[in-house]
């Protein structure tokens, strides 16, 4: 009895570590036997307040998210995907007034223009403004925490931006 139990249990043992379910989500809906490369312009800022390092900071997020969740080539160009646009808004605006009249909290606002063309599926393809905005502390300069911060935003408009164009979720 007591050995068929060991038996068993060893059985079940060697069942449960054999079998597994694997699953394998990527967060895209590309069809890899269709496109293989996408192509990504720098965006130019159109904004009337400009901070030149964005335009950089923006393509290589934009460039490096590609390249790390898709098996789609990186191109400058001709790809069967394609992303271009230009950053149209960079501003600052007064949230929250302190009791003393004062500005207490500041909100940095970045908006991006986006044309996307699937030339495999053109049907998907749009031009949308993508936007995202970050606070901080108006006892603070700006120069202080601004490349954290619009980071932070070209993050969130990167994310935004694969979501719309080979997410479709």
């Amino acid at each position: 009895m007591k050995t068929n139990t060991i038996t068993w249990s060893l059985l079940l043992v060697a069942v449960l570590t054999a079998c597994s379910v694997s699953y394998k989500f990527t967060g895209t809906s590309i069809d890899y036997t269709k496109t293989h490369s996408i192509s990504i312009d720098k965006f130019p800022i159109r904004a009337n307040y400009v901070w030149s390092p964005m335009e950089s900071m923006f393509y290589n997020s934009l460039s490096d998210e590609f390249a790390q969740k898709t098996k789609l080539k990186v191109l400058k160009r001709g790809g069967d995907l394609q992303l271009s646009g230009e950053i149209v808004e960079y501003s600052q605006t007064n949230k929250s007034i302190s009791s003393d009249g004062y500005s207490s909290l500041v909100q940095l606002k970045l908006s991006v223009n986006v044309r996307f063309v699937n030339n495999t599926k053109h049907e998907e393809d749009f031009e949308k403004r993508f936007s995202a905005t970050a606070d901080y502390d108006a006892k603070q300069q700006l120069a202080a925490v601004q490349e954290q911060l619009v980071q932070e935003m070209i993050d969130d408009i990167v994310d935004q931006i694969f979501n719309a164009t080979v997410a479709n979720w």
